[in-house]
């Protein structure tokens, strides 16, 4: 793996070629809890947890330009197929090389297939291995967890009583990512990655 992303990464970073990192995140209307200590019992609202926003991304290695695909419904290869042709026409300079897990919605022959059709390299990570996956930081922002649960905007201990509220709160974080919230991923997002050693 490292001899691919490498190689990739510092073409990248010398402006020859775009990297992004593939990911879906799966956002459930119900309760997002920070911490709470008392001495009695406190009742917090929540909805059901039925209604679920999902969203296939792209970020880009370098720019941190976000590119999504989203959905009331599921996330499957026309979504990836989705995301990649607004990739093929967002990014018409250079190659393009895109760094995915092996979901069975991205690994197949389909995808594979369109790809190719669209002259996109595609970079397998290793079997379970997010901490390899720079969009999984991301997504940690956006849900908003003890990183940065201070913001306004946050899913973090935050009650919202309909869909509609959840979903704008979502959207409105990653449509902010280059303007408000660009000072903060700038720190998060660098390439630099937690790498387990082999325990057999």
């Amino acid at each position: 793996m490292d001899a691919e992303l490498t190689p990739a990464l510092d073409e990248a970073k010398a402006g020859r070629r775009h990297v992004l990192f593939v990911d879906a995140a799966h956002f459930v209307l119900g309760a997002w809890l920070g911490y709470l200590w008392c001495l009695t019992r406190v009742l917090l609202p929540t909805p059901s947890g039925r209604q679920r926003f999902n969203g296939l991304g792209a970020l880009h290695a370098i720019t941190h330009e976000v590119v999504t695909v989203t959905t009331d419904t599921y996330i499957n290869s026309e979504c990836v197929v989705m995301l990649l042709t607004k990739l093929a026409e967002r990014f018409t300079d250079l190659s393009i090389t895109l760094v995915l897990d092996n979901a069975r919605y991205q690994r197949n022959a389909y995808v594979m297939a369109e790809a190719e059709r669209l002259g996109i390299t595609l970079l397998w990570l290793p079997t379970y291995s997010p901490n390899l996956n720079l969009i999984e930081r991301l997504w940690k922002f956006v849900k908003a967890d003890e990183l940065c649960s201070e913001y306004w905007w946050s899913l973090h201990g935050r009650y919202y009583p309909k869909f509609g509220p959840f979903k704008q709160a979502i959207i409105d974080c990653l449509a902010d990512t280059g303007g408000r919230h660009q000072a903060k991923l700038h720190t998060l997002l660098t390439l630099k990655f937690q790498v387990f050693k082999s325990a057999a």
